[in-house]
């Protein structure tokens, strides 16, 4: 089975009115202020996993600011996810500076049947992932309905990009030792995090995190791949692409081409995330 952990789908209605949502919402602003920046529907995201070879999709919300915008495109993809004859998992869009609305659109899409939250934008979306205060009770229901958490990362060097942010190491590294017990992953590879773990407190700290390769033609050479596996496993890596913004075969194409065992080119494939999702 080959899944796509990180995928971003957008209604009709979000699509037809991007300008409002642009005025509207600071991380769709960031993300997709750019004219050429592509957004796509749960109808386009299911006919390109068919041209890929794609069974699964991760579909997650962006980090919306606007509460409406968020629940209107949560329900959007509890539909999608309904409609999809389980080739979509759902990861609810939230910001845990909403508080107890937080929890409360956390139950409520939990017990719709998402799986997860994501993917984050602490900057965009205003509040600190290090603030104990601030993330105790979006922490609180997310281990309640047992669910995953996806978060952007980010590196503190190299190029800029629309949504690059500051949510470095330093910050997930905090972030995480606040989560125990709780799947967390870390998109982008973890903004280079997994380097990190040669030092063993981090390696010890990331038990329970994974990085998923979202648009990671756009940020590393194709050696990262047998980079981070020699040094964190194949076990602790998720195939993502950011789609749109990546096609998934780019990274199936570096993924195969890469030195990898055909059995750690399974598990970044799939086998880790049928695990993870409990599919």
């Amino acid at each position: 089975m080959v899944i796509d952990f990180h995928t971003h789908i957008f209604s009709e209605w979000v699509i037809d009115n991007k300008d409002l949502c642009i005025k509207r919402d600071a991380t769709f602003r960031e993300l997709f202020n750019d004219p050429n920046a592509r957004i796509v529907s749960f109808q386009e995201l299911i006919q390109s996993m068919d041209e890929e070879d794609i069974d699964v999709s991760v579909v997650m919300g962006i980090g919306w600011n606007d509460a409406k915008l968020a629940v209107d495109s949560n329900d959007y993809l509890i539909d999608a996810v309904a409609k999809s004859n389980g080739r979509l998992v759902g990861f609810a869009g939230v910001n845990p500076a909403w508080g107890d609305d937080c929890s409360k659109e956390i139950d409520r899409c939990s017990n719709a049947g998402l799986k997860g939250i994501g993917e984050l934008h602490p900057d965009t979306q205003g509040f600190d992932l290090t603030d104990g205060k601030i993330m105790s009770s979006f922490l609180e229901a997310v281990r309640y309905h047992d669910l995953i958490v996806t978060t952007h990362s980010s590196e503190p060097v190299g190029h800029t990009y629309g949504g690059k942010g500051k949510t470095y190491p330093s910050v997930l590294w905090e972030f995480i030792q606040n989560c125990p017990g709780i799947a967390i992953v870390c998109a982008h590879w973890g903004g280079g995090l997994p380097f990190y773990s040669l030092m063993p407190e981090v390696e010890e700290v990331l038990a329970n995190v994974y990085f998923d390769t979202a648009a990671s033609p756009f940020l590393y050479r194709s050696e990262i791949f047998e980079s981070v596996v020699s040094i964190l496993g194949a076990h602790k890596v998720l195939m993502a692409s950011d789609y749109p913004l990546v096609k998934p075969s780019r990274i199936l194409d570096q993924i195969s081409g890469s030195n990898l065992e055909e059995h750690e080119k399974n598990l970044i494939t799939g086998g880790n995330a049928t695990r993870l999702l409990g599919l």
